[in-house]
C-alpha cells in the first residue's frame, strides 16, 4: 500500500484545484451537508466550504489531514480580510476533518445524513453499500475513479483497485444519471482512463 504521508510530504498530489467534474456537479446544487471520502490534502473539502457547504473530509493519511486543516485556517485569514460583498471565500464554512482508515472501519457514513458525497480516485467497493444511503434523497454522489483499461504500466496496477467499464455507470443504474462518460483523466498526474459520474438520489426509491 502506498505510504501517503511520505508522498504528501514529498509534494506529490497536493494541488488545490479542484477537479472541474466537482465544479459541475455543484454548480445546480443547494449547498448542504457533503462528505469527501478519501480526501487527502482537501481540494475538494475546502472548495465546498468556500462554496457555503458543511464539510465532512475523511482520509488515512495524518499528514494529508494536517495540510488540508493548514490551507482551511489560512483560506478562513484569508476570507476575514474581504469586505463586506467580497469573493464567496468569505462564506468559508469549518470542515470536520477526520484520520480514519476506510478499509478498517473506522469511519461510518451515516445513513440520510449528506446531500453529497465525493468519491475522487478511491476506489473501496464494499463503501457503496454505505455511500448509496448515506445519500439524502434528492442528494447527489460525484465520482471520479480509475478504470481498469488494460494499461499494465499505469498506477494503480491491481484490478481491486480499478473499476470495470460500466461498472460505475450499473452501481448507480437506478438514480438520475446527469452525466456520465469514461475516457482519459481531465487532470494531471493520472494515467489509467476514469470513470466520471454525477447522479442524483430519488426522491422516492
Amino acid at each position: 500500500m502506498a505510504d501517503w504521508n511520505e508522498r504528501y510530504r514529498s509534494g506529490e498530489r497536493t494541488t488545490k484545484e479542484p477537479s472541474p467534474l466537482l465544479i459541475k456537479a455543484i454548480t445546480d446544487l443547494k449547498p448542504g451537508r457533503a462528505l469527501d471520502l478519501a480526501c487527502g490534502v482537501g481540494r475538494h473539502a475546502i472548495y465546498l466550504a468556500q462554496h457555503g457547504w458543511q464539510v465532512t473530509a475523511v482520509d488515512s493519511s495524518r499528514v494529508g489531514i494536517e495540510i488540508l486543516q493548514q490551507r482551511a485556517g489560512s483560506a478562513r485569514a484569508g476570507s476575514a480580510r474581504i469586505p463586506a460583498g467580497g469573493s464567496q471565500a468569505s462564506c468559508l464554512h469549518q470542515i470536520d476533518a477526520h484520520i480514519a482508515d476506510l478499509e478498517k472501519d473506522e469511519f461510518q457514513i451515516e445513513p440520510a445524513a449528506y446531500d453529497l458525497i465525493c468519491d475522487f480516485y478511491y476506489l473501496q467497493r464494499d463503501l457503496f453499500p454505505s455511500i448509496r444511503p448515506g445519500v439524502k434523497p434528492g442528494g447527489a454522489f460525484v465520482a471520479a475513479i480509475h478504470l481498469n483499461d488494460g494499461n499494465a504500466e499505469a498506477k494503480p496496477h491491481h484490478p481491486a483497485f480499478l473499476l470495470e467499464p460500466g461498472e460505475l455507470k450499473t452501481l448507480f443504474s437506478d438514480w438520475e444519471i446527469t452525466y456520465y462518460h469514461e475516457g482519459p483523466s481531465d487532470e494531471g498526474g493520472h494515467h489509467h482512463d476514469t470513470a466520471y459520474l454525477i447522479a442524483r438520489k430519488p426522491l422516492r426509491e
